[in-house]
């Protein structure tokens, strides 16, 4: 119902088409204050209904005008839930978006130019990271932000922390990040197949023990392949800010904030990681850390926006691990 201009401008969902179900979508219109990031980010974008007066006291602009300005096709009047009710009983797949008038469109073509993607087979991070060196907030402890495609909420939990974050780009060697001189490294979400970037996974390998390390959404699957570890393909995903999660620890379930399509295997996680979090919805991985060096992770995304708050606790713990 809400944070539809969020879920555009999230890294994550880079060369994805984003289908809402509810079915009204741009009532408050595009603001200035809540962009993940500095463009549109899904490659295409379905809904039901496209408002076309919004109402909001910070709207600068429709949902169409933005999309238009940002040259990211957009298409409305679409059965979603029927869309969505396939995708739930056969999974996530290739497709594009077409319109006509007139002359019908060549089904045959369009199928084929879909088939013809093959997701797991392209480093959309590349296209996500920053390309060079950026630095956020002035606190007295500073971290390298890994940026694999990093929501700007994740930037600004740290600040708001006192602490300074150094974002690098995704390929950066750990001589760079060392060079930083960071108090700890935060390993970023971020789109894609994980297992196509083991370059980084053996690059945050080697910082096992140099550095604090906290991974979130493909940042702990990045450490989950650095661990030794794999990850799979989900049939469709874990995406909302609906999902019940479950520390084993404590026995405390919160309400989270999730957008991925792969999650990290248990079985082949080496004995020195223990998980530490589940979904109670299909039994997946949610949250892992290293027995004894001060590195963890979670699936979800403790910053939400959109979503409940349930897991900013996450932060503040990283930050204690900080010296």
């Amino acid at each position: 119902m809400t944070g539809y201009q969020e879920t555009l401008t999230d890294p994550s969902y880079g060369g994805q088409i984003v289908i809402q179900t509810y079915p009204l979508i741009g009532n408050y219109g595009i603001g200035k204050q809540v962009f993940e990031s500095s463009r549109i980010q899904a490659s295409g974008y379905v809904v039901r209904e496209a408002c076309e007066m919004p109402s909001h006291k910070d709207s600068v602009e429709t949902l169409d005008a933005y999309l238009g300005r940002s040259g990211v096709p957009g298409i409305a009047g679409i059965d979603t839930r029927s869309i969505v009710r396939r995708i739930r009983s056969r999974g996530v797949m290739p497709a594009c978006i077409a319109v006509y008038s007139g002359k019908e469109p060549d089904i045959a073509q369009l199928v084929s130019k879909a088939k013809a993607l093959d997701y797991s087979k392209i480093n959309f991070v590349e296209k996500a990271s920053v390309a060079k060196v950026e630095r956020y907030g002035k606190g007295e402890k500073k971290i390298v932000l890994l940026d694999c495609g990093v929501k700007m909420s994740i930037i600004r939990e740290m600040n708001a922390r006192g602490v300074s974050v150094i974002a690098m780009p995704y390929d950066s060697t750990p001589e760079a990040i060392l060079a930083q001189k960071p108090a700890g490294l935060l390993i970023s979400n971020g789109p894609g197949d994980p297992a196509v970037m083991g370059g980084v996974a053996r690059n945050v390998r080697s910082l096992f023990g140099k550095l604090p390390i906290f991974g979130i959404c493909l940042g702990h699957q990045l450490l989950a392949h650095a661990a030794g570890g794999k990850t799979f393909k989900l049939k469709f995903g874990h995406r909302g800010a609906n999902h019940p999660v479950k520390e084993l620890a404590s026995g405390k379930v919160t309400i989270t904030s999730q957008n991925h399509g792969y999650a990290v295997d248990e079985k082949s996680l080496p004995g020195e990681f223990e998980v530490t979090h589940i979904n109670l919805n299909d039994g997946t991985v949610e949250g892992m850390r290293h027995k004894e060096l001060p590195i963890f992770s979670v699936q979800y995304h403790p910053e939400a926006n959109p979503g409940p708050l349930d897991s900013l606790p996450l932060f503040d713990r990283f930050v204690s691990m900080l010296k």
